[in-house]
């Protein structure tokens, strides 16, 4: 697990994201309030967890189920996501513990999930994602498979649908990809008026993604600091340094 910057750091990372967040949104002519930061910890402890709690975050990611579920009871009073590939094995692990799944790519973890929602008496509230650049290394459903997709999903009892995820592919610019995601949204509220969130930006992007409709975005190393190499971390049940600082993460 990989040591955060400093509590005074992380807060002040925290705070020059949202003051982005919000420029960029005004540039589009959009509201700040309209677009939410989701704090993505993978790799961090839960004292990171908590200190950028304490600086006014609400909403925080994992992508790993593993790291989700040891985290999540150590922290209180904040929202989970979960942004990463869901295995199907993992559905009765994430439903009911987040808020929001951000990873819904095909009907049969759909099927899962909503089963799973049902047994536990519960509405599991999902995104769809979507490969919006056509990049044979993400996950996601084609923009064509898109639309009856979201339609199935948001039939399934147990489930709702409230929006669309994409990932660009990496070393292009990722504005066209923002940009497709944001018109198939468009064309689905005809039909689909429920389908309103676009998450999409992380680090390295978030300000263009903001600029071109995201309502959601995941913020990482630029609120926690980079991640160091995996070879490098301390071992297991190594402590939070409060008082060491890591310079300013790239993405």
């Amino acid at each position: 697990m990989a040591s955060p910057a400093s509590a005074p750091d992380i807060a002040g990372r925290l705070e020059a994201v949202c003051d982005r967040v919000a420029s960029a949104a005004r540039r589009a002519g959009r509201s700040p309030a309209s677009v939410a930061v989701v704090a993505v910890s993978k790799g961090f402890p839960a004292e990171a967890v908590t200190v950028a709690q304490g600086a006014g975050q609400v909403d925080f990611a994992e992508n790993r189920v593993q790291e989700l579920r040891k985290k999540a009871p150590q922290v209180h009073g904040v929202r989970w996501h979960f942004v990463g590939r869901l295995q199907r094995n993992k559905v009765r692990d994430v439903v009911g513990l987040v808020s929001l799944v951000h990873s819904v790519d095909r009907i049969e973890l759909a099927r899962d999930i909503a089963a799973r929602a049902c047994d536990a008496d519960r509405v599991q509230r999902v995104l769809v994602q979507v490969n919006a650049g056509d990049d044979p290394a993400k996950a996601g459903c084609t923009l064509d498979e898109a639309p009856a997709l979201v339609r199935a999903v948001r039939d399934m009892q147990g489930l709702a649908c409230e929006g669309l995820m994409t990932i660009p592919q990496l070393g292009v610019d990722p504005r066209p990809t923002f940009a497709r995601l944001r018109h198939l949204r468009d064309d689905l509220r005809s039909d689909f008026p429920e389908v309103q969130h676009l998450s999409m930006g992380m680090s390295n992007d978030f300000e263009v993604a903001v600029e071109e409709g995201a309502t959601i975005v995941r913020i990482g190393e630029a609120i926690f600091g980079p991640r160091p190499d995996p070879d490098l971390q301390p071992p297991a049940g190594g402590s939070f340094d409060r008082s060491s600082a890591l310079p300013a993460g790239r993405t």
